[in-house]
């Protein structure tokens, strides 16, 4: 069994990693596709994935235009059994998969998925949640900044340069993980009220263009 077998995802956090929607991780597992060795549910029936299934999830998805549902599932039924008979580094191991005349090189999605694994381990450890910072909102680790208004100018289109400017204790590395952060942890209950525009915005006009009146 490989390393990052211990961790376990949020379907939310998994779909982020594999780079598909939310709805495809529920999909992959209502539907049998992806070995129950690969995912489980907590006492709260909450599902809960093991990292290394983002691979097969990415892989599933992104291979749709070139195989067959059944090629892919085939793929996957080899490829898991390997996984789980071998030990050390999976990126050390060839992904090649063989069959007749198909073959399929699986690296590449493993590749990418400990990528963004990484990167999702970098985001979790830059958000702090501390009852004496802010009544407990996450923020950037040793600011007081929250994480999900730094996101939400992210979301909203404006330049990284722009955000920085706006909060001068970041960096872009940080911008970035912030966005990936509130990606993989969408905020719930009722949505945010818009955060003040950063320095320098100005607002011209708050009013709405009249509708234009019906000719009689």
């Amino acid at each position: 069994m490989c390393a990052v077998k211990v961790q376990t995802l949020t379907p939310t956090e998994a779909a982020v990693v594999a780079c598909v929607p939310v709805r495809d991780v529920n999909r992959i597992i209502d539907e049998k596709i992806l070995p129950e060795a690969f995912y489980a549910a907590d006492r709260d029936r909450a599902r809960r994935l093991y990292a290394d299934a983002c691979a097969f999830i990415s892989f599933y998805f992104r291979a749709a235009n070139r195989l067959t549902s059944e090629e892919r599932m085939r793929t996957i039924a080899v490829a898991s059994a390997r996984l789980r008979e071998e030990s050390g580094s999976v990126l050390e191991k060839e992904w090649i998969i063989r069959e007749e005349f198909l073959t399929i090189d699986l690296a590449p999605f493993l590749r990418s998925v400990h990528e963004r694994l990484a990167r999702l381990a970098a985001a979790q450890a830059l958000v702090v949640e501390d009852a004496d910072i802010m009544g407990g909102t996450p923020v950037i680790r040793d600011t007081r900044i929250p994480v999900y208004d730094v996101a939400a100018s992210v979301a909203a289109g404006l330049p990284t340069a722009r955000i920085l400017a706006a909060y001068p204790g970041l960096t872009a590395e940080a911008v970035e993980l912030a966005a990936f952060y509130a990606e993989a942890n969408p905020q719930r209950g009722r949505p945010r009220q818009p955060v003040s525009p950063p320095a320098g915005a100005v607002i011209v006009s708050t009013r709405r263009k009249p509708r234009r009146e019906l000719a009689s």
